[in-house]
């Protein structure tokens, strides 16, 4: 993409160090009696700390704009056109996919999101599916009469861990509770702290035969996605298990529901399906081998408490004129 500015490159400071103007959106009016009414109070405190203040929609003084829930990327322009002094947005979310057009087309603003932010939730429930997969709870909860003793534990295991972020560290931090050899795979070469060993997604392939565990927690971006199709998946081992929390668009669906039905895959835990939601009567519903959550692995209770976190330490951040956390990979989707 030649050489588009990154936010990594921008200022960190408020305009001419004035006092931060926070705008918080959605509008108060909006979030009424839900959770995220609490979220705004919260930053409205967190600016007041910091020697700024909330302002309202509408008020073109606003120098950073915080979304405490998802607002559609129309909705965000539109903010952004009607606030020109905005010069630091904070995303609420780590999958940005819908708003990489709005961000590259914006790169005179440093943009965050909550990459990484969300971690300990969002592994916990993988190493949930990753266990209840592995002692075969899809089928047991499915159960009508006693049936057979079945189940494997973790200790002994190999487990492939795609992704090199937050939830693939903390995933992988939690493995290590049972004598688990753990290979992550990652888009830049480094090695990722805790996993035996890393490899490039150029490996990938060369990984996945052997491993009983695989964990898919890498961005959404144009070049995962399919990441896990047909002939992908036909490389996993019949006694493996595989877990996605990432974005259901990582995985063919339909792949994964031949090899299940066909006998060729332990089991399939997923919080994220494509389509999003996975309609009625869809085969996947009523496979025994598959565990589905409805993309509940970092629920808003849960995440409010670490966005504000979050938010803390990028308005301090932004006061200091030291770099911000999350900071978004214009080029990379994420």
């Amino acid at each position: 993409m030649g050489t588009m500015p990154t936010t990594s490159t921008l200022p960190r400071t408020r305009p001419d160090d004035a006092p931060e103007r926070l705008l918080i959106l959605p509008a108060a009016q909006d979030v009424a009696g839900t959770p995220y009414a609490h979220a705004r109070r919260l930053a409205e405190q967190a600016v007041a700390d910091v020697g700024g203040t909330a302002v309202a929609e509408g008020d073109p003084s606003a120098t950073a704009l915080l979304m405490v829930r998802p607002i559609p990327v129309d909705t965000l322009a539109a903010a952004l056109a009607a606030h020109p002094h905005v010069s630091w947005v904070q995303l609420p979310f780590a999958g940005i996919e819908p708003f990489v057009p709005l961000v590259r087309s914006r790169p005179d603003i440093v943009w965050t999101s909550a990459k990484g932010t969300y971690a300990p939730p969002v592994a916990e429930h993988a190493l949930l599916l990753t266990l209840a997969l592995l002692r075969d709870l899809p089928a047991r909860v499915r159960a009508t009469a006693w049936g057979p003793s079945s189940g494997r534990t973790l200790n002994g295991l190999n487990a492939v861990v795609v992704g090199g972020g937050g939830i693939a560290q903390e995933y992988i931090r939690l493995l290590k509770t049972w004598d688990v050899r753990v290979t992550a795979v990652r888009r830049r070469a480094g090695d990722v702290p805790g996993a035996d060993r890393t490899v490039t997604t150029d490996s990938l392939d060369e990984v996945l035969p052997g491993a009983q565990v695989v964990m898919i927690a890498a961005a959404a971006t144009e070049e995962t996605r399919g990441m896990f199709d047909a002939d992908r998946v036909a490389l996993l081992d019949e006694d493996a298990v595989l877990v996605n929390v990432a974005r259901g668009a990582l995985v063919d669906t339909d792949a994964v529901v031949q090899t299940l039905a066909a006998g060729r895959l332990h089991g399939y835990g997923t919080d994220v399906t494509d389509p999003e939601p996975l309609p009625e009567g869809h085969p996947l519903w009523t496979e025994e081998r598959a565990l589905i959550t409805p993309h509940t692995a970092d629920t808003p209770q849960m995440c409010i408490p670490l966005l504000h976190a979050r938010v803390e330490r990028n308005l301090r951040a932004r006061a200091a004129g030291t770099e911000l956390e999350g900071l978004v990979d214009a080029e990379g989707g994420y």
